[in-house]
């Protein structure tokens, strides 16, 4: 069995107000291509399909026509699909009968009957062309509050409440399964230890860390674990089955140095034969020009000489000018627009930055200082300050519920 992981599409999303529909149709035609080059079986797709939870028609019927133009191409292939915390949860189920008939499964919601969690919904059989069971797939979406099992005396409930879940639904899971056949986690979560790009931390900035989930919560008989909500792609915890696929397009351009890729994972019997990243082509690039903040002047320059010819506008480059700057400069972003009216390139921000004194240079150390401080940390320096004692498990306990239901809001 041949299963491709991929996630966190983000369809429908702007880039500096610049819409993106062409890269996404430009990715999804590519991955109908790679689906049917290397035989793929299966399709894990983890979360974050959509880029906010009431996407407009045209991101939905994107999304449908590619449903449909793959399995016209790869009639074999199954798909799983997982909702992410930018997707509506029940929107994306809502044609979860019509396309069960195609293969096609969707998980958003975690359904309980009387405060038991129904894992029955989140466990998907895998078959083979001979309609075979050959391997079981834990289907977790992204989990709010409420979505996991209550942990008696947890120090972060919603960090222990997540590997509970997950330790019974595996329970679960291998009681169905048979001799041979290998089971497969989705998730679409932060790990602990992830490494994350400039669009993550201003997505869902750690608070506390009390939202980190550990790679010991997949229990160790997995044979991949397919993650989404991460846009780098990495292997988590040092193991090479636990992994993010990242996002198929660039969503920052601190991301444009890397490559994007789907995952291919080559599975026989119950034994994980390869991992194999494959490279999305770049539809369109990002550029930083120049590489590090220089004076308007030789920014205006080196603008000047861009003279790259794309004929298709659709991939012309998006650019972020980085400027030095000694004093605000009102009329900056008409001089950019006036050197770049004829060049074949998409301007999408305007990087400032003025000359750093000694002052200044204290003044970012003090930040940085004050950055590496999660709020538990300050939290608990408060508390010593104030009472000369340690603090409390219970009151760590309490300040972990109050930082976790406001990250969850603010999901």
């Amino acid at each position: 069995m041949k299963l491709l992981h991929t996630a966190d599409w983000h369809i429908g999303q702007t880039f500096h107000e610049y819409d993106r529909t062409f890269e996404h149709e430009q990715f999804l035609i590519w991955l109908i291509e790679a689906i049917k080059t290397n035989d793929i079986d299966l399709l894990l797709i983890s979360g974050d399909i959509f880029d906010v939870s009431n996407p407009s028609a045209a991101s939905i019927k994107l999304f449908y026509t590619f449903l449909k133009d793959v399995i016209v191409a790869a009639p074999q292939l199954q798909i799983i699909i997982t909702a992410g915390n930018h997707d509506s949860a029940s929107r994306l189920e809502a044609p979860k009968p019509l396309l069960a008939s195609s293969n096609i499964h969707i998980v958003g919601v975690v359904t309980q009957n009387e405060g038991v969690i129904d894992y029955e919904k989140l466990v998907i059989p895998i078959k083979d062309k001979d309609n075979t069971i050959i391997a079981w797939c834990m289907a977790v979406p992204f989990l709010r509050n409420g979505d996991y099992p209550e942990v008696a005396d947890a120090v972060s409930p919603y960090t222990e409440g997540v590997a509970e879940l997950y330790k019974q639904i595996y329970t679960y899971t291998n009681n169905k399964r048979q001799a041979g056949q290998p089971i497969i986690a989705m998730g679409h979560l932060h790990t602990s230890g992830a490494s994350v790009s400039e669009k993550d931390k201003s997505e869902r900035l750690i608070l506390g860390g009390t939202e980190l989930i550990d790679a010991t919560a997949f229990n160790e008989n997995i044979i991949y674990t397919a993650l989404g909500h991460i846009h780098r792609p990495q292997k988590i915890g040092g193991k090479e089955h636990i992994r993010y696929s990242g996002s198929p397009i660039p969503m920052s351009f601190s991301e444009h140095n890397y490559l994007h890729q789907v995952v291919m994972v080559t599975i026989e019997g119950d034994e994980l034969k390869q991992i194999t990243a494959i490279p999305i082509p770049v539809t369109v690039s990002l550029k930083r020009i120049p590489a590090t903040h220089k004076p308007l002047n030789e920014v205006k320059k080196l603008l000047s000489e861009l003279n790259e010819v794309i004929q298709d506008k659709n991939r012309w480059p998006y650019i972020e000018v980085r400027v030095l700057i000694d004093e605000p400069q009102p009329a900056l972003r008409h001089e950019i627009e006036t050197v770049l009216e004829n060049k074949q390139v998409r301007l999408a921000t305007i990087s400032t930055v003025y000359p750093k004194s000694n002052e200044d240079e204290k003044e970012a150390n003090t930040i940085n200082q004050l950055n590496d401080l999660n709020p538990l940390d300050v939290f608990k320096k408060v508390y010593q300050g104030k009472y000369k004692t340690e603090t409390p498990e219970v009151f760590i306990k309490l300040f972990n519920e109050v930082v976790q239901e406001i990250h969850l809001k603010e999901e």
